[in-house]
């Protein structure tokens, strides 16, 4: 980690290390990589120091210069012909499509066939860095989205907690139970663009999505009877049965305090959720289960990976994919962070890094087994979950989905806080607004 003074002089005058410089004294490859942690998450920033160092190591002929931040969509292409981007660099799933067919990543194809376990990633986390057959990142971490209950209510209201709800029709059933005794049974949010986003997931649930691809163009693809079908399931719950309560226009902070607080039955969520309800709101992981989003017929995948600066040299290449897999990618290491993780109370057990739901075969049971091993919570709990996201395929969200999240936001909204809502009409107008929008992505 440590740099010479030329070289730390060298980044200043160039305004960064990107590709400008491949070669420090001595023979190194020198490789800027971005993803540090900021100090204010010090665990986090720790273990990724402690890894560089470890890298640096066992790698003698790599040299690492770690860069706090992540992908900033805003920034990227001055940065890249400025000559400022960092030469592996952090991506979330919804980048990579651009990047590619703006030729902002190098072509990873002649040199991923040396990357062990790259056989054993899901094909649909690698389909997210593939074009044309051409592959141009790796895949480090994902989420999907389930449903997050409390085992505490389920209980309360004579519900069995270790056979959580698998269609819908069983989520409105249980919510109905939740509110006779005394919670609010399911919450959604409608808010801050995260109505618009829960709408995508619920489209996803039940068979649809929200843009197909149309030739060249996007068309919006919600107006029709899967749209119908969610709209009508949130009126069912939130008019018909009042199973949703009369506190609407929620977004994520309330619906984790109303769970946190007891007041809350069931809700969609990713499995960091969990997490944040036991660290923000003084929750239990046993009070808490995770099971496969109802219906398995499709859920929402988001995810996160890493690419590589197309102006970098073949040494830089293989430099970097050889940090991204020993840090992001190694099954081998895997029993070695958890118990790191486990030896400084951090929690084990749930599907997130450093037990990241990426493998297939041998890996995915290597990590089963050690995840049971080191687990400091009841792993049991979120089973449903984990198997479930084995037979749920999972489709990215839509392109520019924060606009079009920002006008599904009004539909949900209606649909929650007007009980003569007309559903069709919300879903025409939102799909002219969506199309308008589908119409500038290139």
């Amino acid at each position: 980690m440590k740099k010479s003074a030329a070289v730390l002089l060298g980044c200043v005058l160039v305004a960064g290390c990107g590709s400008g410089s491949t070669n420090e004294a001595g023979g190194k490859v020198v490789i800027d990589v971005n993803g540090q942690p900021p100090q204010t998450q010090a665990f986090d920033r720790k273990v990724f120091d402690e890894d560089v160092a470890e890298f640096e190591k066992q790698n003698p002929d790599v040299d690492l210069v770690p860069h706090e931040g992540f992908m900033d969509p805003k920034t990227f292409s001055a940065k890249l012909a400025g000559g400022q981007l960092e030469d592996v660099f952090y991506v979330y799933f919804t980048d990579p499509a651009a990047l590619i067919a703006r030729k902002q990543a190098a072509d990873l194809t002649n040199y991923v066939k040396d990357v062990p376990h790259y056989g054993d990633l899901k094909q649909e986390l690698k389909d997210v860095f593939t074009v044309d057959g051409k592959v141009y990142g790796l895949p480090t971490a994902n989420y999907t989205m389930g449903l997050l209950y409390s085992r505490t209510n389920f209980t309360k209201a004579g519900l069995d907690p270790d056979q959580p709800p698998k269609t819908w029709d069983e989520v409105r059933a249980a919510a109905k139970k939740l509110k006779d005794s005394g919670v609010t049974g399911f919450a959604e949010y409608s808010k801050s663009n995260q109505g618009g986003w829960h709408f995508t997931t619920w489209m996803k649930s039940v068979g649809g999505d929200i843009a197909r691809k149309d030739g060249d163009s996007y068309k919006a693809d919600f107006n029709n009877d899967k749209g119908k079908e969610v709209l009508r399931r949130l009126k069912e719950m939130r008019w018909d049965d009042g199973s949703m309560g009369e506190k609407q226009l929620l977004e994520i902070g309330d619906v984790q305090n109303m769970m946190g607080a007891g007041q809350l039955g069931m809700y969609l969520a990713a499995p960091d959720n969990v997490a944040a309800i036991v660290n923000q709101f003084k929750g239990k992981y046993d009070d808490y289960g995770l099971a496969a989003m109802p219906e398995q017929k499709g859920t929402l995948l988001g995810g996160e990976g890493y690419m590589i600066n197309p102006k970098a040299t073949p040494e830089k290449i293989k430099a970097g994919l050889k940090w991204i897999q020993w840090k992001y990618l190694n099954p081998d290491r895997l029993e070695q962070n958890l118990q790191k993780y486990k030896d400084r109370g951090q929690p084990v057990g749930l599907p997130i890094p450093p037990i990241a739901d990426i493998w297939t075969g041998e890996p995915r049971q290597k990590q089963e087994e050690l995840k049971s091993r080191y687990a400091t919570m009841p792993v049991r709990n979120f089973q449903a979950y984990v198997d479930g996201s084995e037979k749920t395929r999972g489709t990215l969200e839509p392109p520019q989905a924060q606009q079009i999240y920002a006008i599904l936001d009004n539909v949900v909204q209606a649909a929650l806080t007007n009980s003569d809502a007309d559903h069709a009409a919300l879903l025409k107008d939102a799909e002219t607004k969506v199309n308008a929008i589908l119409a500038q992505v290139k």
